[in-house]
């Protein structure tokens, strides 16, 4: 069974390569479907947990200073976990978790803050971002959606793309240029938003046949780990983009 690369830079081109195990461990230390998806549902715990915590402080008071040394520690820090993680994956069942609750600070005050301006924008994009990832795992577990080569390539270079456009629209902010028509909510930035939400759904597609892959071929046990903070990943990317979507869309009324 060939490898399939996943545009999930946490579940990259050679995430299970040199990991076949199967003959040499024991099966209990294999790395298993249903242990990913428990290992998935830890992390989500991990984040919600601070993230409760980040948005009581905000809707306590209103005041955005009062979480913004999280809001920094939690973007920096996820950050660094992410890579972390990505090169030492043997230590994902300490790092993912952590990478989680820090993603949680991040998640709660910016739900939060748009929820104060936008009153229910928060449930909303937790409840399509929870659906759409449900959806998407019908679809895979179904073979409506089948991982072909064409669509892999498709997916993969969608996502470089975007990541390059919000990396150049970075630098070019610094410069006083912006994209206004694309991040405001006119029709066309709401249709933009809604490509990146389609594009990162089609994500989650690839991750779950990665780490399928990685389970049929033996991978270590810590793998599942690896795997649940791949998907993390992805949600978090999945959530903010529909939290965007959902803002430009209030802005309109």
């Amino acid at each position: 069974m060939p490898l399939i690369k996943t545009s999930n830079p946490a579940l990259g081109r050679n995430t299970f390569q040199n990991l076949q195990y199967g003959g040499t461990i024991d099966a209990s230390a294999r790395m298993t479907l249903s242990g990913t998806i428990n290992k998935t549902g830890i992390l989500l715990l991990c984040a919600l947990a601070t993230a409760a915590w980040t948005w009581s402080s905000f809707t306590a008071t209103h005041n955005p200073a009062d979480i913004a040394g999280r809001l920094t520690v939690g973007a920096f820090g996820g950050l660094i976990l992410a890579f972390v993680t990505a090169f030492k994956k043997e230590w994902a069942p300490v790092t993912a978790p952590i990478y989680a609750a820090l993603e949680g600070l991040v998640l709660g005050g910016i739900s939060a803050f748009l929820n104060l301006r936008y009153p229910g924008i928060a449930i909303q994009a937790v409840s399509l971002t929870f659906g759409t990832l449900f959806v998407m795992l019908f679809l895979y577990r179904t073979g409506v959606i089948k991982v072909t080569r064409k669509f892999m390539i498709g997916v993969v270079a969608a996502t470089g793309g975007i990541m390059l456009f919000y990396f150049a629209e970075m630098l070019l902010s610094f410069f006083g240029i912006q994209f206004v028509s694309i991040n405001s909510g006119s029709p066309i930035g709401i249709l933009f938003s809604l490509i990146i939400v389609g594009i990162a759904a089609l994500n989650l597609v690839l991750d779950f046949n990665f780490i399928e892959q990685g389970v049929a071929y033996g991978a270590p046990k810590y793998m599942e780990w690896y795997g649940a903070f791949g998907i993390m990943v992805t949600l978090v990317w999945l959530y903010l983009e529909i939290l965007r979507l959902l803002a430009k869309m209030n802005s309109r009324r």
